[in-house]
């Protein structure tokens, strides 16, 4: 406009934003975020309750609507809208967030479901025991008080806080560059506590553990695994603690058994809760579960998991631990004002803020009452001046003009104060009387001995620390209750497999890649020739590939033709029925396109006093130290280096000085020693083993434990043949191998060789899902060049697929309902014991890299 003079002011762009964000910082830690250290609650808490106050909603009167406490509270203490400040209120009534809550609320306010509470205009409340507790002597000017937004109220600065609200209910916030998150505990642990420490301030967060508050006590319950994250957050103000829901397994009548969850870990969402564990069951990341209910009511919580038949319902719940929200860390921090400034605390701190505060009310509120009682005895006494002395304060009032001369008049006749004089005139006629003149008497002798007693607990620091001590078990005695959360400590010593029995299982996997285990018991053992049981149901156009016998409590490494190694615990394995076809192993190992298994290797301790032998279809062989395959992630590690067109097919575990055989398809066997075989790397390559004939290709791989065993191999047709290690001469790795079996049209390709004693069973698997399992020492040792006896019969287009030996001792009743002790017993026995004359029986004696 014209005529008026502009004002710039220049201002340095980085100190305004500093001085702002400064600004905006504080008001956040100060005024929203952060709660007191003395009555526990933030402004708008504390201003929602001083809002109810003045509206006199204690628990003995009618509940009021929220929308006229949200309104009151808005418009007279915290000017940020009834929509900001009825969230706040909910929260305080809600008794799955609050341990003791501060406010009884009347209506929908919301579930551990995660509901939304009905609008204000639906609910009413008023506040509870507790949070009159929090407003006891607020009226004693106990506090202090500052102006409200607009200088028309006073609203105090913190409340008297009897009850201990900052450790029994928690608290959590976030402000500008920092948090808090206090966790609840239980007021009867809280008040002992608070007495130990005004026993022995110098007491330590460790002896508070051990002998009165022993962790924080959450209003939902559920269990805290292990001391040390409480020990520390006691101690230095942060921690971290696991929190696991409570959870039992019941069995049903049909011997099935299901897991039942009634409680669940702190501010966890229930129905979110039942959605991850069934999106983790639609994922196959968890099996065994057939059934999910909420069976919740009224009377508690109750989610049932219904488990299928013969699931262990310890890993299942270890599963459910590890994948869900069912264990939760619960990160302590114990961050809070004092006198407007954050400040992290240790135990003992917290306590001797508390304690401080309480003692700084008591104080005043007993200079409070002792000006009372001193201002009353005051009166009193003037007026027993006036009764004895009556016929002459009468004639001098009634000599007088008016009151101000009569109180005039008094004052100097009788000496008396203003306040003496004018309750003199304002005394009723009545008070004249014999029996009013005696009330006045006792009344004044009562305030002389409460004005002695308030001046002794003035005058005694140690009288008023045992009036809060008797205030705390008062309120340990009105609201104390039993503890919820349990608290079982070392929880990092406990193991799953703690819960699971020890037993040897048979893992088996068909070709399209279904595995499940059965207990080795479920075979009966029968002699060599019989038909066998069904091990295996499978689909038309599947069939068994392979199994293998390891504990519950070994680790299983799936080395795949790729050349990458897998990971799993033999009790991860699903069980099932010998009909059942299993489940598919693509859901429980992160396998890469077209990758495929190709061994199994159980192991029970990973050390470097053993190795990986490895050996692949094109005849190379690799050693590894067990140990670089003791970590490997859910979507494998590299194990051998594969090269175009050749494929890992074997993996054993040796000490690295046993004997190696390699056997091929054509019927090839070759014998070196493993120490010519040097340890590499886990992306190593190997070196060459057997050189191949043709289209020729590796079957088998044996490493010799005792020379004093026998070598079987086994075809393809049901044939297979036991004969001496010796009669395998041994060569130099890079051979081309002697004849191991004499393979034909009758016997069909080699397919497995393994090593074998007497006492051994032998468990045979065939295309067709049959399995037999059989004695070792129904099969007699005979020469190298034949072409063995018949180990089972074979349906019409069936083939032996793999073979697998049991070691000894087991005790299963023999079976000879379908035995064939002799049958085709005699067919290729004949053959030459003792040509040696094959070629290539002479190795390269030179290692040869590839």
């Amino acid at each position: 406009m014209l005529g008026t003079q502009e004002r710039i002011i220049p201002i340095d762009i980085q100190e305004e934003m500093q001085n702002s964000y400064m600004d905006y910082s504080m008001s956040v830690i100060i005024s929203r975020a952060l709660p007191d250290v003395r009555d526990g609650l933030k402004p708008s808490q504390r201003r929602i309750l001083t809002a109810m106050d003045d509206l006199n909603l204690a628990p003995n009167r009618p509940h009021r609507k929220c929308a006229k406490i949200a309104g009151d509270t808005s418009g007279n203490y915290h000017p940020h809208g009834e929509q900001v400040v009825y969230p706040t209120l909910v929260r305080m009534a809600q008794d799955f967030n609050m341990r003791y809550p501060l406010i009884d609320g009347q209506g929908n306010f919301g579930s551990i479901d995660g509901d939304n509470a009905a609008a204000m205009r639906y609910t009413e409340a008023r506040m509870t025991h507790e949070a009159m507790e929090m407003l006891a002597d607020l009226d004693k000017e106990t506090v202090n008080k500052s102006p409200n937004y607009d200088e028309t109220l006073m609203m105090p600065d913190v409340l008297p806080g009897k009850f201990p609200n900052l450790l029994c209910n928690g608290s959590s916030g976030i402000a500008v560059g920092m948090a808090t998150n206090i966790p609840p505990h239980n007021l009867v642990e809280v008040v002992n506590a608070a007495k130990a420490y005004i026993d022995n301030p110098e007491i330590t967060p460790t002896e508070i553990i051990l002998n009165h508050m022993r962790g924080p006590d959450f209003p939902t319950g559920g269990i805290i695994y292990g001391r040390s994250g409480i020990v520390q957050a006691y101690n230095t103000g942060r921690g971290i603690i696991k929190l696991r829901a409570r959870a039992s397994i019941e069995t049903l009548q049909n011997d099935r058994e299901r897991i039942v969850i009634s409680e669940i870990p702190y501010q966890v969402n229930k129905t979110s809760l039942l959605e991850k564990i069934a999106d983790q069951v639609k994922n196959k990341i968890i099996e065994g579960i057939s059934d999910l209910r909420d069976e919740s009511d009224r009377d508690g919580m109750r989610i049932v998991i219904e488990l299928k038949k013969d699931a262990f319902p310890e890993v299942i719940l270890n599963k459910l631990y590890k994948h869900t929200q069912l264990s939760i860390s619960f990160g302590i921090i114990n961050l809070a004002l004092v006198e407007n400034q954050p400040k992290v605390m240790a135990i003992t701190e917290m306590l001797r803020y508390f304690i401080e505060h309480r003692h700084e009310v008591v104080v005043r509120r007993t200079e409070y009452d002792l000006a009372r009682a001193e201002a009353r005895a005051h009166i009193i006494e003037g007026l027993r001046i006036a009764l004895d002395n009556i016929d002459a304060v009468i004639a001098l009032i009634k000599k007088s003009e008016n009151p101000d001369i009569a109180r005039t008049g008094l004052m100097e006749k009788f000496k008396l104060s203003e306040k003496q004089a004018h309750a003199i005139l304002e005394m009723r006629l009545q008070r004249l009387t014999g029996l009013e003149r005696q009330k006045l008497q006792n009344e004044y002798m009562v305030l002389i001995e409460l004005m002695e007693k308030l001046n002794n607990i003035l005058d005694s620091r140690q009288l008023r620390m045992e009036i809060i001590k008797q205030e705390l078990d008062e309120i340990k005695a009105k609201y104390g209750d039993e503890r919820r959360t349990e608290i079982i400590a070392e929880a990092d010593n406990i193991e799953i497999e703690d819960l699971i029995a020890e037993e040897d299982m048979v893992v088996t996997i068909s070709h399209q890649g279904y595995i499940k285990r059965i207990p080795i018991g479920t075979y009966h053992r029968q002699r060599r020739g019989g038909r066998g049981i069904t091990g295996m149901g499978t689909k038309e156009e599947d069939f068994v590939k392979t199994l293998f016998i390891a504990s519950t409590h070994s680790y299983i490494l799936f080395f795949t033709d790729f050349g990458r190694c897998y990971w799993l615990k033999v009790y991860e394995v699903p069980q099932g029925g010998r009909a059942a076809k299993g489940r598919p192993i693509v859901n429980m190992l992160e396998l890469q396109k077209d990758e495929n298994i190709a061994a199994f290797l159980p192991v029970r301790e990973f050390n470097d006093e053993y190795f990986v032998l490895m050996a692949t279809k094109k005849g190379l062989v690799k050693k590894t130290a067990l140990s670089k395959y003791s970590r490997p992630r859910r979507n494998g590690i590299n194990a051998i280096n594969i090269v175009e067109g050749d494929s890992l097919i074997f993996a054993d575990v040796t000490n690295g000085q046993q004997e190696i055989i390699l056997q091929t398809r054509k019927g090839m066997a070759i014998r070196f020693k493993e120490s010519e075989i040097r340890a590499t790397g886990r992306t190593s390559q190997g070196v060459i083993g057997i050189r191949l004939k043709g289209d020729d290709y590796v079957v088998g791989m044996v490493a010799v434990v005792r020379m004093e065993d026998d070598l079987l191999v086994v075809c393809e047709n049901g044939f297979g043949k036991r004969t001496s290690i010796d009669a395998y001469r041994l060569t130099h790795r890079g051979g081309k191998g002697v004849i191991s079996i004499k393979t034909s049209e009758r016997n069909g390709s080699a397919g497995s060789i393994m090593e074998v004693v007497d006492d051994d069973e032998l468990i045979i698997v065939t295309q067709n899902g049959i399995l037999i399992r059989l004695p070792i020492q129904d099969i007699r040792s005979i020469g190298r060049v034949t072409q063995g006896v018949k180990l089972i019969n074979l349906g019409e287009d069936d083939r032996v697929v793999d073979v697998e030996r049991v070691p000894a001792g087991e005790n299963e009743d023999i079976d000879d309902e379908n035995g064939d002790d002799g049958e085709n017993g005699k067919n290729g026995e004949n053959g030459k014991n003792g040509e040696n004359g094959e070629n290539g029986e002479n190795g390269e004696d030179s290692e040869t890299i590839v």
